[in-house]
């Protein structure tokens, strides 16, 4: 939680991208895992932290944009809650520490929402994605639970991604932090790297770890030899001589901002030559990417850039063929590389991805495309100062697409399905970092980057 003049400037800004009506802003509540009393960690909103930055269930806060009122909805505790939770601070307490005038019961929230309906006053909010909020939104507003992504406030949404896409000093501070523990995660992860250990292992040790750091995942942890499935949270394997093993995972702080790593280990400790071969294109794509990204262009652009890097990279070694721009226009590229360069990130390890990916990675200049591959570019749009993005290429051999593409012949003309179909059963290799866009460039987030070379990977794995 960041001093209370954080909070009221971030309300004050919102209020002047606004017109009128009411800012509907839901915490989230507590979710049971099997029964009530028996819930799954808590986590807030993103956007009610941002704002309000109290981080427990319960609360709502409501911005009345024509009078220029703040009011934080919640109950008062009981001495139930304090016999299993401890003494803990009032409503006016809360309030006051994030400059917030007026509190109200959490039963007042329907009779001020309702009335603003009754006089046609506009209610704005933004996308529920958890059951009981959707269910209040429906007793506040009356709209169905199925209606209200479609009615959710475009004009708060953007004015929301306007604001929480340029991370400020004391944002990145934290998300300096988170790195510093996704560091250390997949440091400890390749000192545990060699055959005959369990991948069950490894990913609840480094899991643990930044539990142990006092944080936690900032996501369930991706981690498998069948690194050919992108997101791949099987953890059942053993440690295999000659083939690879993904690790994708990162750490959230205390105040809920994440990072986001991904390194690719040899499971045996040293790469095989075929193995070096396709990471070293992967690793170029990832520095040309962040030696490119700068303010002012697309990050769409940087991506195209990275897939050509990774189509010239696969021509050399006979898996690709023809006109390197003919072919990436084509999506041919697509076949190994079949996601997007990256993500924004901050208080989300998607950052932002609730209120809509299109309204967060794209805007009226820059349209998602529809073509396989680059359709799954969540990061579109221009880069501008502030912005916190990943860096993620990769290239996989995914057995059932390349069967797909080899039977249907498609982009024949840029893929060699007979040098292709040698490596089925090759896996994947993603390596991913995160950046912060600067004035004239960009630079990686963190103390330093995790070892990400072949020699600094093999060396750290069999030290």
């Amino acid at each position: 939680m960041f001093i209370r003049e954080i909070y009221i400037q971030r309300r004050l800004r919102l209020r002047e991208q606004m017109k009128e009506g009411l800012v509907l802003l839901l915490g989230n509540h507590e979710a049971p895992m099997n029964y009530t009393a028996n819930a799954y960690r808590f986590r807030q909103d993103s956007s009610f932290l941002y704002f309000f930055g109290l981080d427990e269930p319960g609360l709502a806060a409501v911005i009345d944009l024509d009078a220029g009122a703040e009011t934080l909805f919640g109950e008062e505790v009981t001495m139930d809650d304090i016999v299993w939770m401890g003494p803990q601070p009032t409503m006016r307490e809360k309030a006051d520490s994030v400059g917030v005038a007026a509190v109200s019961p959490f039963g007042k929230l329907s009779e001020t929402v309702q009335q603003a309906v009754k006089k046609g006053r506009p209610v704005h909010f933004l996308p529920p994605y958890r059951s009981f909020n959707k269910i209040l939104l429906q007793d506040l507003t009356g709209i169905a639970p199925a209606a209200q992504a479609a009615g959710a406030s475009v004009a708060l949404i953007k004015a929301v991604v306007a604001l929480r896409v340029r991370k400020e000093a004391c944002e990145i501070a934290e998300m300096e932090k988170a790195c510093k523990v996704g560091y250390d995660m997949h440091v400890a992860a390749m000192t545990m790297c060699r055959r005959g250990v369990k991948e069950h292992t490894i990913a609840g040790f480094i899991e643990g770890k930044a539990i142990a750091d006092g944080y936690m995942p900032s996501f369930p942890v991706i981690l498998s030899q069948n690194g050919e499935t992108l997101h791949n949270h099987d953890h059942s394997q053993i440690l295999t001589d000659g083939r690879l093993l993904v690790i994708d995972a990162g750490a959230e702080t205390i105040s809920h901002y994440a990072s986001d790593f991904t390194r690719t280990l040899p499971a045996g400790g040293r790469f095989t030559p075929k193995q070096k071969e396709i990471y070293n294109i992967v690793l170029d794509a990832n520095n040309y990417a962040i030696n490119t990204a700068k303010p002012g262009i697309t990050y769409a652009g940087v991506h195209l850039g990275a897939a050509k890097i990774i189509t010239q990279g696969l021509q050399a070694l006979g898996l690709m063929t023809g006109d390197i721009d003919e072919s990436v226009a084509a999506g041919a590229h697509a076949l190994f590389f079949p996601h997007g360069l990256g993500h924004q990130i901050g208080l989300d390890v998607h950052d932002m991805e609730d209120l809509g990916e299109n309204y967060v990675g794209y805007d009226d200049d820059t349209q998602r495309s529809e073509q396989f591959g680059l359709g799954a570019l969540r990061m579109g749009r221009v880069l501008h100062e502030g912005f916190c993005i990943t860096v993620e290429p990769g290239i996989y051999f995914i057995p059932a697409l390349i069967e797909q593409w080899k039977q249907e012949n498609k982009l024949g003309q840029f893929i060699n399905y007979q040098k292709v179909v040698e490596y089925i059963g090759f896996g994947g290799i993603r390596l991913e970092d995160d950046i912060l866009v600067t004035p004239t460039g960009c630079r990686l987030l963190g103390e330093k980057r995790i070892p990400i070379t072949i020699e600094e990977v093999e060396t750290v794995i069999n030290s």
